[in-house]
């Protein structure tokens, strides 16, 4: 099994590494990390340049997250992993790719993207619970950041909830909340924004 996650880990952190961001931003002629809040995530690359860039940056992040997952998943199939540890530990690799690039100085995304490729490919029902959530916070306080953070939270606590009972449970939460941490951590800057109330909202332009 050990040898599986490690494997998981290392092919998602490499897929990961793609900041799509970053390179849509060159087919701009721009560096998004030097506009906004310098993150080359979808929401900042929506914000500096546009929707269209943003959709594209978005679908990027995802599917760098559910291609590695789809492949790992059929070359595991059988083995001692179960199909969702390797869907987490294959993310888990992604968002900390996404999250932390080698070829960036470490310094990347913020995984949310990811994280919902993740998701798709973890639980159909899961994703569409966290999804109708995430909307709806999003468009009711137009704060992105806030749906995020709540969506990240909700993702081990449906896990526990819908997953109870089933093979290596315990284990299955415990990773899965390491996702959570991972976008609490990334969203440190945001969360004393939304506090302080000086948070940018969806549709504004970045400075």
């Amino acid at each position: 099994m050990l040898f599986e996650i490690v494997i998981c880990l290392i092919v998602g952190y490499i897929c990961g590494c793609f900041s799509t961001g970053y390179f849509v931003g060159k087919l701009y002629h721009v560096d998004v990390r030097q506009h906004g809040s310098g993150n080359i995530g979808s929401t900042n690359t929506l914000r500096t340049l546009g929707k269209k860039a943003g959709i594209i940056t978005l679908f990027g992040d995802v599917f760098k997250a559910i291609i590695p997952i789809f492949i790992l998943t059929n070359v595991f199939k059988g083995q001692e992993l179960t199909r969702e540890l390797i869907v987490l530990y294959t993310g888990l690799g992604v968002v900390c790719g996404h999250n932390f690039p080698f070829w960036l100085k470490f310094k990347g995304g913020k995984g949310i993207a990811s994280l919902g490729g993740v998701i798709i490919m973890f639980s159909l029902r899961i994703t569409a619970i966290d999804l109708l959530i995430f909307l709806a916070i999003a468009a009711i306080t137009k704060y992105v950041s806030l749906a995020s953070l709540v969506g990240s939270a909700l993702f081990p606590i449906l896990v526990a909830i819908l997953f109870r009972g089933t093979d290596h449970y315990i284990h299955m939460v415990i990773v899965s909340c390491i996702f959570t941490l991972l976008a609490f951590v990334k969203h440190r800057a945001n969360i004393v924004r939304l506090l302080n109330g000086t948070e940018n909202k969806l549709g504004q332009k970045a400075k």
